[in-house]
């Protein structure tokens, strides 16, 4: 079986730690970065160290219109919205906080879908393969546990949304090798994924997860916070930081 991935590359600890898992688990592998007007926008740069140090075949994609039409966010309109600072884990745990984007994971998915599509197609209806033989599968490093609320970020959606690109694909309707969403970091802590990614040789020194603009993370916005509590459970070093 030959297994034809896409994963969805922030540049932050979650999906560099899943690059590396999705590089050894696939036998090709296409990373896909979206500019949308985040106001971390360092974060692309981050991006593009991790698919090169780990030779993935990248792209970053300009989607900054989206940033006008989801703009009821602290991470597209930095004007009217605060980010969130010094919040407790139980605070971070409780509800949906303002650095929610409105349907960015669906928005997303659907355009690395379509990346991956268009790839398997090549392969069947230009190279001759068999899609008998072909293993589609959409990586985004989703997570459950260790989050802030997001809806986006359940399991429910995931399966939803893998029955939706199937139905909506050709590769889906028509060859019978529907695109498989993997999210195998969902139900992890964030000292699980520290350990998973150290353990893989991800190159977690290059990754960002800070929600400010930098040059230096702010070490209390949310994603800071979360990424400083899984590495202190682990008792690793972060190495983005300690160098």
């Amino acid at each position: 079986m030959r297994r034809i991935g896409q994963i969805l590359l922030s540049g932050g600890l979650d999906s560099t730690t899943l690059a590396a898992l999705a590089r050894k688990e696939t036998d090709e592998l296409l990373a896909l970065t979206l500019n949308y007007g985040q106001r971390h926008a360092i974060e692309l740069q981050a991006a593009q160290k991790v698919a090169a140090a780990l030779d993935l075949s990248h792209r970053e994609i300009d989607v900054r219109f989206y940033r006008g039409l989801a703009a009821h966010s602290a991470l597209t309109d930095s004007a009217r919205f605060a980010l969130p600072s010094g919040r407790t884990p139980d605070e971070i745990a409780t509800g949906i906080p303002v650095t929610y984007v409105p349907l960015r994971n669906t928005f997303f998915l659907t355009l690395a879908a379509a990346r991956l599509e268009s790839r398997v197609l090549q392969a069947i209806e230009s190279e001759g393969a068999a899609a008998s033989d072909i293993d589609p599968v959409l990586y985004i490093a989703a997570n459950a546990l260790d989050y802030s609320g997001y809806p986006d970020c359940r399991p429910e959606f995931y399966a939803a949304a893998a029955e939706t690109l199937r139905l909506g694909s050709k590769i889906g309707t028509q060859y019978g090798c529907p695109i498989r969403i993997a999210t195998p970091l969902i139900d992890k802590t964030k000292a699980d994924i520290v350990r998973l990614g150290t353990s893989l040789g991800a190159p977690l020194h290059l990754s960002w997860s800070c929600y400010t603009p930098g040059p230096t993370p702010c070490g209390q916005c949310d994603s800071c916070l979360l990424r400083a509590k899984g590495f202190a459970e682990a008792g690793i070093a972060d190495p983005a930081i300690s160098g």
